[in-house]
């Protein structure tokens, strides 16, 4: 490539760069909002997201937290589990029940992020009266769309049958 050829590149990315154009079409400062789309499955946050985030607090909880790491930490997953929320709400039903569950999702977004809340202030009564209301946001969303899933906090689960 010549010097007069890459000049003229540079020049003319110096006035694209300028006139506020990208070379794709856009008007200078037109804001492209970028389209939300669902890519995993529900199920998968679900396990991945909510009951794993939702179970790490549980143990986190189980003893009043000593290390301001744990209290941290424990903030941190119930903030992962108000952003489940948000990405529920990228996941309606497709024929009914929508507007339900929106208010469901937002259930959920509302108490996770008052939990965060709580554990940033080391409140750990309080934190667990938070999980606990957390739960029952889950179990209503649950009974409202026949999952057969209880969120119980703070109980151990039986063991495995062995068969």
């Amino acid at each position: 490539m010549s010097t007069a050829t890459i000049r003229s590149a540079a020049v003319g990315l110096g006035l694209m760069l300028l006139s506020g154009t990208t070379g794709q079409g856009q008007a200078p400062g037109k804001k492209v909002a970028p389209k939300m789309e669902a890519v995993a499955e529900t199920k998968l946050l679900m396990d991945g997201l909510a009951h794993a985030n939702f179970r790490g607090l549980e143990r986190l909880l189980t003893e009043k937290p000593a290390e301001m790491q744990a209290w941290t930490f424990a903030r941190g997953q119930a903030l992962l589990l108000a952003e489940t929320g948000n990405l529920l709400m990228l996941r309606p039903p497709r024929k009914q029940g929508q507007a339900v569950w929106f208010e469901r999702a937002a259930d959920l977004r509302k108490q996770a992020t008052q939990l965060a809340g709580t554990l940033a202030q080391r409140d750990y009564a309080g934190s667990r009266a938070g999980l606990q209301r957390l739960a029952q946001a889950c179990n209503r969303c649950h009974q409202t769309f026949r999952v057969e899933v209880e969120i119980v906090p703070f109980v151990q689960p039986p063991p495995p049958k062995l068969e």
